[in-house]
């Protein structure tokens, strides 16, 4: 594993112990850190999350997430040890609800067919 891909591990690691241990928001929902993506100079990382529930808690988790984005990014700063602050970047991903639409389909159409 090169050590770019331990930093993003790293920086997954702490921002879903973070959010998960030290946050306190009610307006975060079950949560889950999917995957990290660090640029190549380590300054910025999108972090892609999933929220289980409707439209209406995944938009509030969002406005959590972005309201606590300076408090996780300096506890990640203290963490992982950088020497620059890396930004932190909150983004949705809905795959894994698109994929589980998929199978319902897919299941749907074997009923049909048997």
């Amino acid at each position: 594993m090169s050590r770019h891909e331990r930093v993003e591990e790293a920086i997954k690691k702490e921002v879903s112990t973070i959010i998960h241990d030290e946050l306190k928001d009610p307006r975060i929902g079950f949560l889950t850190v999917i995957r990290v993506e660090l640029t190549k100079d380590l300054r910025s990382a999108k972090i892609f999350y999933s929220v289980l529930g409707k439209d209406e808690e995944r938009r509030k988790t969002k406005l959590a997430l972005d309201s606590a984005l300076g408090f996780i990014r300096s506890l990640v700063a203290r963490r992982v040890n950088l020497r620059i602050s890396t930004e932190l970047m909150f983004y949705e991903d809905r795959s894994s609800e698109y994929s589980v639409r998929i199978g319902e389909v897919l299941n749907q159409l074997k009923e049909k067919n048997e």
